[in-house]
């Protein structure tokens, strides 16, 4: 496929069917699957991964990204990661707990997830607005 070809592609699975963790239990599950792989961790607005992470590296931004989501999302519920697949994750979105917007909803503009977990080269996410400073300081704590 040409470098458009796998956009669009890459685009259709990001709006195609996701299964929520639900329980931080769900959560903890999916993260051990995912520290078995190698994963592009990709945070919108920043840019795109070059290259996969897996071992310690992936382990290290995992366990970041799950003690701010906890931190952040302090609720009985998870409810802010998807996955297509529960068992056999290829793409995850993570949700920014401080923005949330319409990201449950069917709307024609949901705000997008924060954060992208693909096992595949993901594709750029437009994002109107500005990446946060506490979310450039934390993206930035990996670039060193």
């Amino acid at each position: 496929m040409d470098g458009v070809a796998d956009a669009a592609a890459f685009h259709t699975r990001l709006k195609g069917t996701f299964y929520g963790m639900l329980q931080w239990q769900d959560l903890d599950a999916l993260w051990v699957r995912v520290k078995q792989g190698e994963w592009f961790f990709y945070q919108i607005g920043e840019t795109l991964p070059e290259r996969g992470l897996s071992g310690d590296e992936l382990a290290i931004r995992i366990d970041a990204l799950n003690t701010l989501l906890r931190k952040e999302h302090d609720f009985h519920l998870c409810g802010i990661v998807y996955a297509d697949h529960v068992e056999q994750p290829t793409l995850i979105k993570v949700y920014d707990p401080n923005n949330l917007g319409s990201a449950c909803s069917r709307s024609t503009t949901p705000t997008p997830p924060r954060w992208i977990l693909s096992i595949a080269q993901p594709s750029i996410i437009e994002i109107d607005a500005p990446v946060p400073n506490n979310r450039k300081r934390w993206w930035q704590l990996f670039s060193r």
